[in-house]
């Protein structure tokens, strides 16, 4: 069977997708991912197909400096960026579909890839690294906050925020009228396909989100599909000399956000007086202060005390499964959820809302991390329940081999 993810987005968007083309791809199936060109070598890595999504997306996710006020007009013109990256993601995602398809997984950013499946009559179902599904459970990740306002509230903002406008609409119904379906809106698409029960695959582990008690018995929780190995990478020796010449340091990163100023990092680390390594900031280099560029989470987390990051999906999930306790500076969108995820299980110190951050905020978290072992051993028993379940690329592997739409 040949299959096209559809992975528009980040790094954190990309890796768990190519994780999963690698097993696929070793269970026999054909696989093609469509991605941003920034990630065709990681496509080309698990021995997947790639196709390009043109545009870059990381360009548009680097916020403001911690206080400053985004203005309406910021805000207006980065949806209009954000309209535009879509506008084209469309485009390039039917180019994808019809160099030939079996199936398609679809991301919870491309909701266009439904419609050019019922246009080509083949069968497609979500792929989501974020709990979307409407429910009393949990609020709606996008929603870009971490409060839980109970049941009734929490399944209303849902089915709200699915009627709300979003940067993909336009392309979504600009590929329906292309390809000749009627109209019908996303929203109201997304409706059908919950009320018909339409399978949903989540690339998370129900030990960090239980699954929902109001989920249909179609959305699954496969477990992680984590990101590929790198077996070419080798560290410097100057990383390396680093690790050997003391206790485990504290890392700190924000992944694909860039989101702060390296003065402002290594104050920081100063005035913890813990040895840090600081993830982006090549040109350091003092006694107790690495900079370091592009590192596997895999090989470098297990090795630091305690990792200060933004809390998006994949990088919470490394840490949970190195076993490490997190600072969590969530930003926007899921990453609020996923830091209230860590708190709830005990691995991480209370998140520091990015909008509130100052260095002494930052100081006293790590601080407090590090020195109430109740963190670690948190970290460490989640880490453990993870190593336990099944690789979750091997559970959605059965699933599409199983799988039989309704008719």
């Amino acid at each position: 069977m040949r299959i096209l993810i559809l992975a528009p987005g980040t790094r954190g968007d990309v890796a768990p997708m190519a994780g999963l083309g690698k097993t696929l791809g070793q269970q026999g199936f054909e696989v093609t991912i469509a991605a941003n060109p920034d990630y065709q070598n990681l496509v080309a890595s698990a021995g997947s197909t790639f196709r390009e999504l043109s545009g870059d997306i990381s360009a548009l996710v680097i916020p403001a400096a911690p206080g400053t006020k985004t203005s309406a007009t910021d805000i207006r013109h980065y949806l209009q960026e954000l309209g535009s990256y879509f506008n084209q993601v469309a485009t390039d995602s039917l180019a994808a579909a019809q160099h030939g398809t079996d199936f398609i997984l679809v991301n919870s950013v491309a909701p266009f890839g439904f419609d050019i499946a019922e246009a080509l009559e083949i069968p497609a179902v979500g792929a989501h690294l974020q709990p979307n599904e409407p429910s009393g459970n949990y609020p709606p990740p996008a929603l870009g906050t971490a409060r839980n306002f109970g049941r009734l509230s929490n399944k209303a903002l849902h089915q709200l925020f699915t009627r709300a406008k979003a940067p993909y609409d336009s392309p979504t119904a600009r590929i329906r009228a292309e390809l000749g379906l009627p109209k019908h809106s996303r929203a109201a698409s997304e409706r059908d396909r919950r009320k018909a029960g339409q399978p949903v695959l989540h690339g998370f582990s129900s030990t960090v989100v239980p699954r929902a008690t109001d989920w249909h018995e179609g959305i699954i929780n496969c477990g992680y599909w984590w990101p590929l190995s790198d077996s070419s990478w080798k560290p410097s020796s100057q990383l390396l000399d680093f690790l050997a010449a003391g206790e485990p340091p504290v890392l700190i990163g924000f992944g694909s956000t860039q989101a702060l100023e390296l003065d402002f990092l290594v104050d920081v680390a100063r005035r913890t007086g813990r040895r840090t390594i600081i993830q982006g900031a090549g040109d350091i280099a003092e006694s107790d202060v690495l900079g370091v560029g592009a590192v596997p989470h895999e090989w470098l987390f297990p090795q630091v005390a305690a990792v200060v990051h933004h809390a998006g999906a994949g990088t919470s999930a490394s840490a949970l499964r190195a076993g490490i306790p997190a600072v969590p500076v969530p930003i926007f969108t899921d990453q609020p959820f996923w830091a209230s995820r860590l708190q709830h299980l005990g691995a991480s110190v209370s998140p520091i809302p990015y909008k509130n951050l100052t260095v002494g905020r930052l100081t006293a978290g790590i601080n407090e991390v590090l020195n109430n072992d109740h963190f670690a051993q948190s970290a460490q028993r989640v880490s453990q329940r993870l190593e336990a379940e099944e690789d979750g690329a091997l559970v959605a592997a059965r699933f599409l081999e199983q799988y039989k739409p309704r008719q």
